[in-house]
């Protein structure tokens, strides 16, 4: 994170109640919608086979902690 903007939010955005940070960061994004940059890099994306090995590990996880014999 640049200087700059870590200063700005030290000193502007932290002097700020929560709801003025949530408007302020609905404005931002909303700015950048309509700008409509394109500020993901395809790289950053997951692929569908990163969905399904989430997705399997997921689940593998949730058996771990919730085994049949259990009721939930």
């Amino acid at each position: 994170m640049s200087t700059i903007v870590q200063e700005l939010y030290d000193q502007v955005v932290c002097t700020l109640s929560p709801t003025e940070r949530l408007r302020l960061a609905t404005l931002i994004l909303n700015d950048l919608v309509q700008q409509n940059l394109s500020i993901v890099e395809q790289s950053d994306t997951w692929t569908e086979q990163d969905q399904l090995d989430v997705t399997a590990f997921s689940l593998q996880y949730a058996a771990t902690l919730f085994p049949e014999n259990e009721e939930i």
